[in-house]
């Protein structure tokens, strides 16, 4: 509930402060006294967007605060959502600077305009014209049905399994969009991977083919420089392994003289074994080597081949040619199964169609079981209300399709008079009817859902006599389980308010300031005379005034 509101600078206010209580609450005072002010500010608390003309002074910040004990309305889930700071008493205030810029704060902790209006719509249901044309909303009537069906958690439960219906349903349409897309490219992939298949792609493969094109292109010149090398180490007399040989055994004669010698020994002998494995390794490659045009021709063709590839990809090594075959091995195996992928996709959604259907056909068992006792509900409240033919007739029938709330298409009708036809609320009812049937529609859900403060501006306009004390009665029942403003002309529903409010004007300094006080009893009774009489209040006029507080 709303406990204390606060405003500076704010249009025609220069500083208010005000407390309230619970119950019902009203709140007077003249046309053009400023009550709109008072809701503009307000709603600004609320998170409606304000400008620099918000400004009483423009020289300075506008501030409006607000005190609500949110203790019973269950917002903990929302202010972790929002990650707001928790408090039983919570204080919402709002900064308009002179730059026209505006700043909103939870609990000292700032804000944005969005999370504001989030909080602000459970907080209070500020009742207006505007508000009034929502009843013609299939939205909203919807939103009464299931208020009374108790649909709450199965109304989650479906709005979670819709959106994964919906995902599933968008990942199919990708599938079958790439299905399209892929059965004109897979032709052509299988073709590239075949291409690259055949090139039997190993890692390192195009530098041993290169080696030996190399070896098998120019045999006649190795064989040319292995018989040299040959001849140059074997040569019986000049031979450098017969030298070597020679150069050891002179120096094995000198090894027992000096360790120097010794050494210099076995580096010669060293040498010498590692010439004698390098003339046997010559001896090999020569016996080994052959022309063998076959061969050279297929490494060519196989190098040519590599070449031709890498330059079709725009790659520069084999590698790369394998990450390209692999990624088309996985397109056109994709693409292969994706038949299979998609027949599991729809199987899916089938499923998911089943258990929405489950639930969709609970909501509406149970909108169906409520829409009697509602009917009956609001036509007994509306014959208080002088609407004694007002009928409704309300049927929800369970379609196809699956909509935000369920599958019900709901048919909301309404007749004022006896014997009309019935007809869409907005063509079948006044403004002033739809004012009553709103209220009607308010006192019911009270009864059944925690609903926030509510604020009633002038919903009793167009209205008088007993049917004003009926709605004031309304309003004094819903303010049992809830807090009730009621923003009104009426001398018969303000003294039904547990509290009373009046919205003044006065010149303080030759300017003109809004301002709201509480009323005593004493000047209640005033407020209701003048209400009754005009200004020049008589003695029946008071003692009408005492006769309704009392």
């Amino acid at each position: 509930m709303l406990t204390s509101l606060s405003i500076k600078n704010y249009a025609l206010i220069d500083n208010l402060q005000v407390s309230f209580n619970d119950g019902l609450s009203i709140i007077t005072g003249e046309t053009g006294a400023g009550k709109s002010i008072l809701l503009g500010g307000l709603s600004l608390v609320l998170g409606k967007r304000a400008d620099l003309s918000s400004l009483k002074n423009t020289d300075e910040k506008c501030v409006i605060e607000a005190v609500f004990n949110i203790s019973n309305y269950h917002l903990k889930s929302l202010f972790k959502a929002e990650d707001f700071d928790y408090e039983e008493q919570t204080i919402i205030r709002r900064e308009i600077l002179p730059s026209g810029k505006s700043r909103a704060f939870v609990n000292d902790s700032p804000v944005n305009l969005n999370s504001l209006q989030l909080l602000g719509e459970r907080l209070i249901d500020i009742h207006s014209q505007h508000q009034t044309l929502e009843l013609t909303s299939n939205d909203f009537q919807f939103q009464i049905i299931d208020a009374l069906a108790n649909n709450d958690v199965e109304l989650q439960n479906y709005k979670s399994e819709l959106k994964l219906y919906k995902s599933l349903q968008k990942e199919l349409n990708g599938l079958l969009h790439f299905q399209a897309e892929a059965i004109k490219e897979h032709d052509y992939n299988t073709f590239l991977l075949n291409e690259l298949v055949e090139a039997n792609l190993v890692v390192g493969d195009m530098e041993l083919l290169e080696e030996e094109y190399e070896t098998l292109n120019n045999v006649e010149s190795i064989k040319e420089k292995l018989a040299e090398s040959y001849q140059l180490l074997g040569e019986e007399q000049i031979g450098i392994i017969s030298t070597l040989t020679l150069l050891k055994n002179s120096l094995q004669k000198l090894t027992g003289m000096s360790s120097k010698y010794e050494d210099l020994y076995n580096r010669v002998n060293s040498s010498l074994i590692d010439l004698d494995d390098v003339f046997g390794e010559i001896d090999g490659l020569q016996e080994n080597l052959e022309a063998n045009p076959a061969r050279l021709e297929a490494v060519n063709a196989k190098l040519q081949k590599l070449h031709n590839l890498m330059q079709k990809h725009v790659v520069t090594d084999v590698s790369e040619l394998i990450i390209i075959k692999n990624n088309l091995e996985e397109k056109v195996s994709y693409t292969e199964n994706l038949d299979d992928t998609i027949q599991k996709k729809q199987i899916e959604i089938s499923k998911k169609e089943e258990e929405l259907n489950a639930i969709s056909k609970a909501i509406h068992d149970k909108r169906s079981e409520v829409i009697p006792s509602l009917v009956e509900q609001l036509q007994t409240i509306l014959k208080d209300l002088g609407m004694p033919n007002a009928q409704f007739k309300m049927e929800v029938s369970f379609g196809n399709d699956f909509f935000a709330n369920g599958k019900d298409e709901l048919s909301f009708l309404f007749s004022a008079n006896k014997g009309g036809s019935f007809n869409e609320l907005k063509k079948a009812a006044s403004g002033g009817e739809l004012s009553r049937i709103m209220l009607a529609i308010k006192s019911v859900l009270s009864k059944y859902i925690q609903l926030p403060t509510i604020m009633f501006d002038e919903i009793d306009t167009g209205v008088s006599g007993e049917i004003s004390n009926k709605m004031g009665d309304i309003m004094l029942e819903m303010s049992k389980t809830m807090q009730v403003f009621s923003i009104t002309h009426l001398p018969q529903i303000a003294a039904k308010g547990h509290s009373h409010y009046k919205v003044f004007k006065e010149d303080v300094n030759d300017v003109t300031q809004t301002n709201l006080m509480k009323l005593n009893h004493d000047e209640r009774i005033v407020e209701i005379a003048q209400m009754l009489g005009g200004l020049e209040m008589s003695s029946s006029a008071i003692a009408h005034a005492k006769e309704l507080l009392n």
